[in-house]
Formats: C-alpha cells, structure tokens, sequence
C-alpha cells in the first residue's frame, strides 16, 4: 500500500493527513512523519499502517494532555486522573446530522505511554506542582496551612513533598487569617460564628482569638 499524498490540517498546520492509495487514512505531527520514515511514495504493509494508526492516536493524546499540563501546573494523580477518562467511552453528536454515537476510548498502554512522556520532559512534577501550589493558592484571600496541606493531599501529593514546600515558603497561618478577616468580617457580625467559620478555614483557635481581638 502506496502514501499518495501528505497534507498540512487547516486547523492545526504541525499536523499532516496521510493518504493511502488516494484515501485518507491518518494524520500524524510533522515530528511523527520524520521520524516514522513517511514519504509520497513509499509503500507500507497493512500491519505497519495499523502501526501508524496507533502512533496518531498516540500523538494525538500526547499533544492534548501536554495542553492539560501547560494550562496550569497538575499533580501526578490529577495528569493520571485526566488520562483515565480518556480511556472511557464517550456519547457524541454528529453537529451536521444529530446522531448520537458512541466513542470509544484509548487503550490504557496508549495512557501509560503519554505519562511515561510527559514525565521524563519534565511536566509531570510533583514537587514543582506543589511549591506552585503553596505559592498561588488564594494569595488575596488567604488559605491557612492546613487548608494547603489538605488540598495537596486530595491530589495525591506525598505528605513529605508537601511539608518541604509549607518548610520553606514565607506564608504563614497569620497573615493569611488576617486577610480572610479583613475580608469576611462584615458577614459575620456575631464573634462565635465568625470563629467557627475561620476554624472550619483550618486556623487555630488561639491564632483566630489574637486576630479578632486585633480587629477590636
């Protein structure tokens, strides 16, 4: 079987339509075509175009997960987490006709594949998350350190890589009570709801006394 044609996307000009014998069979990024060898010309056995197939499916995870990674940073479980639901089938609509149809998902080698990548270019850092995490998390409104370390922890982040970054970041539980005070205060009017409230933020109740005394 003969490539017969190779064609940037309109939509994405680093990805390339293949044609097989004048039909279009898969489309591959600009890297994947190098590297695979692909050429007009060049003919391929059906099982080396199933091959391709399963590298275009590869590229194409592998370029959407990058997208999840460079939005903001994520922990190793939320990445995980998001390449799981790839592998699930999916109902979606034809826009020209309406019908409905079931997609299915990728396979779970492919997943494993896209993270090993993502993880040895250096996208996937549970360290790097973290210390952003601690640094950027409710900067105006305030967050205290057992809120931070709750949070990380939802995520799968390791309760030592949470400690080193909550060791060495220059936020502490009073400057941030004072923000959440400064800023909640006229919505509670009654003392012991306001304190209950803070301590559900996770502030002690010997640091949320000293703030509303200071507020007096």
């Amino acid at each position: 079987m003969k490539i017969t044609g190779i064609s940037a996307q309109q939509k994405d000009p680093n990805r390339l339509n293949i044609l097989v014998d004048g039909k279009f069979r898969f489309s591959l990024d600009i890297s994947q075509v190098t590297d695979l060898g692909i050429r007009v010309g060049k003919e391929f056995t059906e099982e080396e175009l199933d091959g391709f197939e399963v590298e275009s499916q590869f590229g194409k995870l592998y370029g959407r997960a990058l997208e999840y990674c460079i939005m903001r940073p994520h922990s190793a479980r939320e990445v995980r987490d998001y390449l799981y639901r790839k592998t699930r089938t999916t109902r979606v609509r034809n826009r020209r006709t309406g019908e409905i149809k079931d997609r299915p998902g990728v396979s779970v080698e492919l997943t494993t594949r896209v993270f090993d990548r993502l993880l040895d270019k250096g996208y996937i850092d549970d360290a790097k998350f973290t210390r952003w995490w601690v640094e950027n998390r409710n900067q105006r409104k305030g967050t205290s350190r057992r809120k931070l370390q709750a949070e990380l922890a939802a995520k799968g982040v390791a309760s030592g890589i949470i400690e080193d970054a909550l060791a060495v970041t220059e936020r502490n539980d009073g400057d941030e009570l004072a923000k959440i005070v400064a800023k909640k205060r006229a919505k509670y009017p009654d003392n012991q709801k306001f304190m209950q409230y803070l301590a559900r933020q996770g502030f002690g109740y010997d640091d949320i006394k000293s703030a509303l005394e200071s507020q007096d």
